[in-house]
């Protein structure tokens, strides 16, 4: 069943700390000579109907990539879903797609998948997983869900609940597994943006 990507918003999800990476910007670290968020942009654009921006700082230098850029509700860096929740507040399609800043490597038919899981099991949520070393290994910063479910994102924060996994175990769920692990690669240190840089 494929989904219609004029009624996926897609949320870059750039308003952690960096504190693996000496507490800096990840999304703005440059990998092959350009910002780590703009590789995401180019991958997840295709793929949805508008693009906006999740970041606690330096928000005009994120703008510059010409979508909205919206911060955190929740104060104090409080995590994914104090980012899901500021994206889902100014979304105006039914369905949502989130992707952080630092991986860069992304598959190209992320929507396509999650879309298709998500109508054919008509759940709320659908969520990548990848198989690692033969141990399945959710993605959760990688889901596409209904924008319906804010009220029930904004009792879950507000009851103090924080961790993403604990609130997806709320909603009816489905994974969809990718084959491909390095797609969701995430760059969290200086060292690993090193290891990435084309040689």
């Amino acid at each position: 069943m494929e989904i219609d990507i004029s009624t996926v918003t897609g949320l870059i999800l750039a308003g952690g700390r960096g504190s693996r990476m000496g507490s800096i910007d990840k999304g703005l670290q440059l990998l092959d000579g350009k910002p780590m968020v703009a590789h995401v942009i180019e991958r997840l654009g295709p793929q949805v109907g508008g693009l906006i921006i999740n970041a606690n700082q330096n928000l005009d230098v994120y703008g510059r990539f010409g979508y909205p850029v919206w911060p955190d509700v929740l104060a104090g860096f409080a995590g994914p879903l104090a980012g899901l929740q500021s994206g889902m507040m100014h979304c105006a399609t039914p369905l949502l797609v989130t992707a952080p800043c630092d991986s860069p490597f992304l598959p190209a038919d992320l929507v396509k998948r999650l879309g298709s899981a998500l109508k054919t099991a008509r759940a709320d949520l659908a969520v990548a997983v990848t198989l690692e070393a033969g141990r399945r290994q959710p993605q959760p910063v990688f889901c596409l869900l209904k924008t319906a479910l804010l009220p029930r994102l904004d009792d879950y924060l507000q009851q103090g609940g924080r961790k993403v996994d604990a609130w997806y175990r709320s909603l009816a769920v489905v994974e969809v597994e990718f084959p491909d692990e390095i797609a969701f690669r995430n760059i969290n240190t200086l060292d690993e943006l090193q290891q990435h840089q084309a040689k």
